[in-house]
């Protein structure tokens, strides 16, 4: 059943008064909008004429949001659908006198054409934002109404983001869709400015901007409402005389002055509504409400930053509009469950790379209390010509105009390594770039005064806006990260407002080693061995073994630097999750950026424990690694295992035996000293770990860890097993073993997974046990199958080995 929401002009869908604590007993209903994401049809057709269509057999029944590049974006197959779909759906438009009929789509990649009963309705170029389509003039009131829209997400160098870019640019109606019915003159959109905010008063500005598109004479007036988060009467109010004689009118009026404002934080997101109603002989005509919130901020010169006159320090993530499954094309329900594992976390900031992205994540920001820094689409690519130039001001005008009252918002990015692997002959020459820079600067703060404009990687650039990112990536790309205090402190008085976006690299779930490399860039070659002897990696991104235990000693050893240096403004690691790339077809898991903190589903990776032992409230114990329980090693040689609590302090128990409590002291390395010397023992052992805060246990967590001293052989061979799962799938598991049938821990050889008969793999998820083709882990691969009644016989195999084999009866 379609849900009916009151809403606000432009491009912002609001909420239902009678559901918000607003008084409703004068309102008249006329302005709605109804979800019309169900019961659409779908085909893949890359032709322009609606004539020439596919017959209706051909098309395929789905439901908005959709993409076509739900799993060709993740497969192990080169490339990923770029051309043209339709989509068509049958809309009943009620037979209703004097109201006006909006098509919203809340984006659509990357380029858009609406058609209404075969009538040309109306076009929308560049994805991540939303638009709005009158189609008023096609319908039939009364009548079901035919929508067919073609949508286009082909190569096309006018249009940013960049096809260079390290990322999927997801094709189709990735997002919700809505049908808005609104008076003759109604509410476009108002924008709520706050110029002057203190914990003593605030001032509000409201913009707004009415339509009148029938350009009939109109005389009235405009009543302003200010409510709390939860009041029923309003704080304050204020009416404003009109009159409408064109197609529209903006208008712009100073609310009486806020006593003692509640103000928005990370750890208190107050929110306001302010309800705006427009009457005419004592009638409503209109009325929409939105939620804003009043804060302050400023950066102290080459120092920390400030938020309502407080100290606060950035402790930030990023992330890709898309997941497993699903690809850009999610529901709400997993933008929030990101959102909300982000604020968990701790986090209290979120870069948005490299785009816009949906409604709902502005909205989980607001309520959760984000920090947002919100980027205009300009990832690489250079400068191009007039008609790029043209796209890309619109697009940043669209954007700051259709998220401007969110007061989770305070930095408008104009881009992101804007100058790499130009489009267009020149676009990289610095001049050249600059002057577009300072333009979308210029428009930046013309349609918004009251925040910060940024950019990230663009040197030659970095004094053109307010708040400038250099590329940091100490022991990834680049030296050690034993080098990330002194290389922020070199940064520091070049950028007068200085925060460090991107940080981290990249880690293969349930990969670990003995021996990883350390923060000087040493590793030991082999701990067998009676003499040690280290090497030194010269790049980590390229050499490295991307394993998660290496991931957590630098990202440890950031989080130590960041909340130790004091006149620091904070940093953002990159990203919160993977995501699909089509730039890493040979990396673990084929086209799938794997520097998440999550994998591609939203599980936790080891890192994520990590940032929570720094940033998180409540208590919590993570052992290191539940994604480590086989292991190996000498008799006798003790292994260093690492806690990571947020707890005052923690006890370690090793098979039923106390090690010892330890206080967690901040800047002791690793796991702020909460790291103990565990003599495993043959066999299973039994690792138990402790929190207390006060004095009192909190919080607890286990491990159990099989362990050999017994010092396996190389790689002869793949070993396949399988075992029932909770969800009524089972798990196929390719171990790869010596000679003597030992599991080779250190084997990281990718996997071909096959199967034939009954059932089926779950593929192109981009997910550890999700892909069919895979690098081990410790020297085991798995893959889910669901299960069909007969014989399947599956087989696992790579260029060295020739195929190992498991048949099932079902």
């Amino acid at each position: 059943m379609n849900k009916v929401f009151s809403v606000i002009g432009l491009l912002a869908i609001f909420f239902l008064l009678a559901g918000r604590g607003i008084p409703t007993r004068d309102r008249q209903e006329v302005r709605t909008v109804r979800n019309i994401n169900k019961d659409w049809l779908y085909v893949e057709d890359r032709g322009f004429d609606l004539k020439n269509l596919p017959q209706e057999g051909s098309w395929e029944k789905i439901d908005l949001p959709h993409s076509w590049n739900q799993w060709d974006a993740t497969d192990y197959l080169p490339g990923y659908r770029r051309d043209a779909s339709w989509y068509k759906k049958q809309l009943t438009i009620p037979r209703q006198s004097g109201v006006r009929h909006l098509l919203y789509f809340e984006g659509a990649n990357i380029s858009t054409r609406l058609y209404v009963n075969g009538q040309y309705a109306g076009e929308h170029i560049g994805g991540y934002v939303g638009f709005e389509i009158d189609i008023t003039p096609f319908v039939k009131k009364g009548k079901s109404n035919e929508l067919i829209v073609r949508v286009d997400n082909s190569y096309d160098p006018d249009i940013i983001p960049s096809q260079k870019s390290d990322f999927f640019i997801y094709g189709g109606i990735t997002r919700d869709v809505w049908l808005k019915t609104v008076p003759q003159t109604y509410i476009e959109r108002a924008h709520i400015s706050t110029p002057t905010v203190s914990k003593a008063s605030a001032t509000t500005q409201v913009k707004l901007w009415l339509a009148n598109p029938e350009q009939k004479s109109f005389e009235g007036n405009l009543r302003y409402e200010l409510f709390g988060a939860d009041s029923l009467r309003p704080i304050l109010s204020a009416e404003q005389a009109i009159q409408l004689k064109g197609s529209g009118l903006d208008t712009q009026i100073e609310l009486p002055q806020l006593e003692r404002p509640t103000l928005w934080s990370p750890d208190h997101p107050f929110l306001y509504r302010l309800r705006i109603r427009l009457e005419t002989n004592g009638r409503v005509v209109d009325e929409s409400v939105q939620r804003f919130g009043y804060r302050w901020f400023h950066f102290e010169k080459n120092g920390p930053f400030f938020l309502n006159g407080e100290r606060v320090k950035i402790r930030g993530t990023h992330r890709h509009e898309e997941h497993a499954g699903y690809g850009a094309a999610m529901p709400n329900r997993l933008h929030r469950q990101d959102i909300e594992m982000i604020k968990e976390m701790g986090a209290n900031f979120l870069r948005l790379g490299h785009y816009p992205q949906d409604p709902e994540v502005y909205k989980a920001c607001d309520e959760l209390g984000i920090i947002v820094w919100d980027e205009l689409p300009w990832c690489r690519g250079g400068r191009g010509g007039e008609a790029w130039e043209k796209n890309t001001t619109r697009l940043l005008r669209e954007q700051i105009t259709q998220n401007y009252n969110h007061p989770s918002i305070l930095f408008w990015s104009l881009g992101n390594e804007i100058y790499w692997l130009p489009d267009m002959e020149g676009g990289d020459e610095t001049g050249y770039l600059n002057e577009m820079v300072s333009r979308l600067n210029e428009i930046a703060h013309e349609l918004d005064p009251y925040r910060m404009t940024s950019i990230r990687k663009y040197y030659e650039g970095a004094h053109l806006v307010d708040v400038f990112s250099p590329s940091i990536w100490s022991g990834w790309y680049a030296g050690v990260y034993k080098n990330y205090q002194a290389t922020l402190e070199k940064q520091r008085p070049l950028y007068e407002r200085f925060l460090h976006m991107e940080y981290g690299g990249s880690s293969h779930v349930g990969r670990h080693t003995e021996v990883p490399i350390d923060g000087d860039g040493l590793v030991e070659e082999d701990e067998w061995a009676e003499e040690i002897n280290q090497v030194n990696v010269k790049n980590i991104a390229q050499s490295g073994d991307w394993t998660e235990n290496y991931i957590v000693d630098l990202f440890d050893w950031h989080l130590m630097v960041s909340e130790g240096t004091d006149w620091f403004a904070g940093n953002a690691q990159w990203a919160f999750k993977d995501f699909g790339t089509p730039l890493r077809p040979e990396n673990p898991i084929p086209f799938v950026n794997q520097k998440g903190l999550v994998d591609r589903s939203g599980k936790p990776k080891d890192a994520y424990y990590v940032f929570k032992s720094y940033w998180a409230k409540e208590p919590f114990v993570y052992i290191e690694s539940h994604s480590w329980t086989e292991r190996n090693g000498p008799r006798g040689k003790s292994k260093e295992l690492s806690v990571y609590s947020n707890c005052s302090s923690v006890e370690l128990f090793h098979n039923g035996k106390s090690l010892g409590q330890k206080e967690r002291q901040i800047g002791q390395f690793p796991a702020a000293g909460l790291h103990w010397d565990v003599q495993f023992t043959e066999g299973k052992n039994e690792l138990l770990a402790r929190g207390y805060v006060d004095g009192q246990p909190v919080s607890a967590d286990t491990l159990e860890v099989r362990y050999s001293f017994e010092k396996h052989g190389v790689a002869e061979n793949f070993r396949l097993s399988s075992r029932p799962l909770s969800n009524g799938r089972y798990l196929i598991e390719a171990i790869a073993v010596d000679a003597q049938g030992r599991r080779v821990l250190d084997y990281e050889g990718r996997v071909y997974f096959s199967e034939d008969g009954a059932g089926e793999f779950l593929i192109n998820y981009g997910t550890p046990s999700r892909s069919q083709v895979v690098e081990m882990a410790n020297g085991r691969a798995a893959i889910e199958w669901q299960p069909g009644p007969g014989r399947t016989t599956f087989e696992a195999r790579n260029q060295n080995f020739k195929g190992a084999y498991l048949v099932l009866e079902r």
